[in-house]
């Protein structure tokens, strides 16, 4: 039994998915061949995404491949109901609603996990971290899963660390038809789509504050600079502050950074990049966003106790005096580009889909071969889905000849 907030949204829904289902040509192709071939034949599968139009064609395909669905969503703000519902009168199990509270969030995991899935699809580690710590006895029947993003990939490697983790899980967002794409042109567009409709205010000028400048960062920042801001990037890595350096970017110390930032943007994947010392040096005015997959890396604890007075702007804007001066923060510090837009472009997330996808395949037909908890990407699968789009871009690319890759395979020249 399903749990939404309304199935009479299910045509706004429909349109929705279509919408997306003509935009992404990868995974039509995969729905057409599982359709036939049938590779998720007798399997569950238990997925926690971010609820939108494009992780239902996502949903839609598996499903086409044979697979039992149990779904729900990886954030509480990025649910759309009216998908939700689209997939609920298609006949998909799915647990979710929009702004759901920390509860009811919690609840809906549960009840994704209790359909006792064989094959997990995760986005940030919450199902994966729930069946291992709470539902130990349902591990035997899980082949193994896939993980979407940085966040859950940290989680994984902390559990494989400590010889927790104790099913495979292939790290989908390391594959580089995810991360050179998706992180750096999906995150950078969408994540811009999130600010500029939800603000309806300039970049060009504006001091931007880009913290961290891993692909996800380094996306937002070209994005910025597109926009004509001038862009301060913040790290901790040495040789990531040294590339934005090169890349023409100013690079400082958060606490320096705070006194004259317009905008900030975090996007490490940690928690506390901006706090209350931050916050005390901030200019009137300054807006605060975040794009890292979980809501810690802004404190807005500390940011809730040092304010005197709070006052919703507008919707998704919460407005904050501290002194005599007003800070804003969009989204209430969760994923700006899905709590506050629509997520990633149709185009990007067909090629990071069709990553899962096959993955999902990997995963089913190798179940009980797989050695390793923590596995890449195929470079097979990578390869293909990369040819794969470029056909249907119209575009051809050389081949080796022969005496070409001779000569690149020998060491005697």
């Amino acid at each position: 039994m399903s749990e939404i907030r309304d199935i009479n949204l299910w045509e706004s829904g429909e349109r929705k998915i279509e919408w997306v289902r003509r935009n992404m040509g990868l995974l039509r192709g995969l729905y057409e061949e599982f359709s036939i071939s049938k590779p998720f034949a007798g399997v569950k599968i238990a997925l926690s995404v971010h609820l939108e139009a494009k992780t239902a064609y996502l949903c839609r395909t598996l499903a086409a491949g044979g697979a039992e669905m149990f779904v729900t969503g990886s954030n509480p703000l990025s649910t759309q109901d009216d998908v939700a519902a689209a997939l609920v009168h298609s006949g998909m199990n799915v647990y979710a609603w929009h702004a759901s509270s920390p509860e009811e969030y919690e609840h809906h995991l549960r009840m994704v996990i209790e359909n006792e899935p064989n094959i997990i699809i995760d986005d940030g580690g919450d199902l994966v971290n729930l069946i291992h710590n709470e539902y130990p006895q349902l591990i035997k029947n899980v082949y193994g899963g896939c993980e979407e993003t940085t966040t859950g990939i940290i989680r994984l490697i902390s559990m494989d660390k400590d010889k927790q983790l104790k099913f495979p899980m292939v790290l989908v967002n390391n594959a580089k038809c995810k991360y050179l794409f998706d992180n750096r042109y999906g995150t950078g567009q969408s994540v811009w789509d999130g600010i500029n409709r939800t603000t309806n205010l300039i970049v060009a000028g504006k001091n931007v504050v880009v913290a961290g400048y891993g692909w996800c960062g380094k996306g937002v920042a070209m994005r910025a600079k597109g926009f004509g801001a001038r862009v301060i990037v913040t790290e901790i890595d040495p040789i990531k502050a040294m590339e934005a350096r090169m890349d023409g970017f100013s690079v400082m110390k958060m606490t320096e950074a705070a006194k004259i930032g317009d905008l900030f943007i975090t996007v490490t994947g940690n928690k506390d990049v901006i706090t209350a010392e931050s916050f005390k040096n901030m200019k009137n005015g300054a807006i605060m966003c975040n794009a890292g997959h979980f809501n810690v890396e802004i404190n807005v604890e500390e940011l809730e106790e040092l304010a005197e007075e709070k006052q919703l702007q507008r919707d998704n804007i919460m407005g904050y005096r501290i002194g005599d001066k007003w800070v804003y923060l969009l989204a209430e510090g969760r994923l700006v580009n899905l709590a506050a837009g629509d997520g990633h472009p149709a185009e990007i997330m067909d090629m990071s889909f069709a990553i899962q996808a096959l993955s999902a395949k990997y995963i089913a037909e190798n179940h009980g071969k797989i050695e390793t908890m923590i596995c890449d990407v195929p470079e097979e699968i990578d390869r293909e889905v990369a040819k794969r789009k470029l056909a249907l871009w119209g575009i051809e690319t050389d081949i080796l000849t022969p005496e070409q890759e001779k000569y690149l395979n020998s060491w005697n020249v």
